[in-house]
């Protein structure tokens, strides 16, 4: 599989969720460069090519990191502290797309610099505007650092 201008990396656990927020991405036409992964171990190995992702080059970095908080093997909440204390990562936009809106996940991830921290929508039409707002948002109006 060729790994290489993947803008967006999605990290996201849940079956139900990716497929619905693949599908919102998909339809506001964001998904041809999008690369799905279940947890967050994968997620820093696509990061700092290791194991399967060994072969991509390590100076194309996704523009947008679409995090989960709660994972296994390593949380969202330790990916986000990893990418941004990297001087080569932090300049990667995060986003915290997670069902948790308890105060003190929220405060933790502002404490390690995450770009913005989304709540769930339970309705699924709530859901698909907020994924095609976030889609919009970061991958047309935000100007990347250079």
């Amino acid at each position: 599989m060729n790994y290489e201008n993947v803008e967006i990396l999605f990290v996201e656990d849940s079956a139900d969720d990716a497929i619905l927020t693949i599908r919102a991405l998909s339809k506001s036409g964001f998904t041809n460069k999008l690369h799905h992964v279940v947890d967050g171990a994968a997620a820093l190995d696509f990061l700092y090519c290791r194991g399967i992702y060994s072969e991509r080059d390590k100076a194309q970095h996704p523009k947008l990191v679409l995090l989960d908080l709660k994972m296994p093997k390593v949380s969202g909440i330790q990916v986000l502290e990893i990418v941004k204390s990297d001087p080569d990562l932090k300049s990667i936009p995060v986003v915290m797309l997670t069902s948790s809106n308890e105060g003190p996940d929220i405060e933790r991830c502002f404490e390690l610099g995450v770009n913005s921290y989304i709540v769930k929508p339970v309705d699924s039409d709530n859901f698909f505007h907020a994924i095609k707002e976030i889609g919009f948002y970061w991958m047309i109006l935000s100007q990347p650092a250079h």
